[in-house]
């Protein structure tokens, strides 16, 4: 199912970062692997869940208008 949310923090040396969804009070990670668009800070998305190794992972990241 897709979600929205907003790009928390996304460090782009390391490839990773945090997507928060404030209706709901959640956060997902996402890594450069998950990613279909470049992220930054702030970027508003949409995006997949799936359960991974390290928890919850936001994957097929795009931004959104």
């Amino acid at each position: 199912m897709e979600q929205q949310g907003i790009v928390k923090f996304y460090n782009q040396e390391q490839g990773f970062g945090i997507i928060k969804v404030p209706e709901k009070k959640k956060e997902f990670l996402v890594h450069v692997t998950g990613l279909v668009d470049k992220i930054a800070e702030g970027d508003s998305v949409s995006f997949e869940v799936v359960d991974s190794s390290r928890g919850k992972t936001a994957i097929n990241v795009k931004k959104t208008a």
